[in-house]
C-alpha cells in the first residue's frame, strides 16, 4: 500500500534553516508528481509546492519562493524540503502528497519557528 513518510521537523529560531524528508513506499516513486503542504494552527492546509517525476521542473507558493527548495531522488524514494529563512509565519504541520487515483497524505512533521 502506498505510505509517505515526513521526518525532520523541529523548533527552529527565525532565520534558521530545516530539511525536511519524505519517504515513499508502495508505489512506482519516479512516475508521479510529488507535493508538499502545510497547515498552520487555524488555518486551512496549503500547497508549499510540487515537483515534477523528474524532478526537473518544481513551483512554489509565492509565500516560499526564493526560501524554500523542493528536490527528490527517485533512487531513494524520497522527497525533500529545504527550508532557509524562516519566519514564524512558516510554523505549521507539514505533509508529504501525492496522488494515484486517489489523494494520499503522510501523517505530518511539526515545523516551529519562534525564538
Amino acid at each position: 500500500q502506498v505510505q509517505l513518510v515526513e521526518s525532520g521537523g523541529g523548533l527552529v529560531n527565525p532565520g534558521g534553516s530545516l530539511r525536511l524528508s519524505c519517504a515513499a513506499s508502495g508505489f512506482t516513486f519516479g512516475l508521479y508528481t510529488m507535493s508538499w503542504y502545510r497547515q498552520a494552527p487555524g488555518k486551512e492546509r496549503e500547497l508549499v509546492g510540487d515537483i515534477s517525476p523528474t524532478g526537473r521542473l518544481a513551483n512554489y507558493t509565492n509565500s516560499v519562493k526564493g526560501r524554500f527548495t523542493i528536490s527528490r531522488d527517485n533512487t531513494k524514494n524520497t522527497m525533500y524540503l529545504q527550508m532557509n529563512s524562516l519566519k514564524t509565519d512558516d510554523t505549521a504541520v507539514y505533509y508529504c502528497h501525492v496522488a494515484i487515483v486517489r489523494i494520499y497524505w503522510g501523517q505530518g512533521t511539526q515545523v516551529t519557528v519562534s525564538s
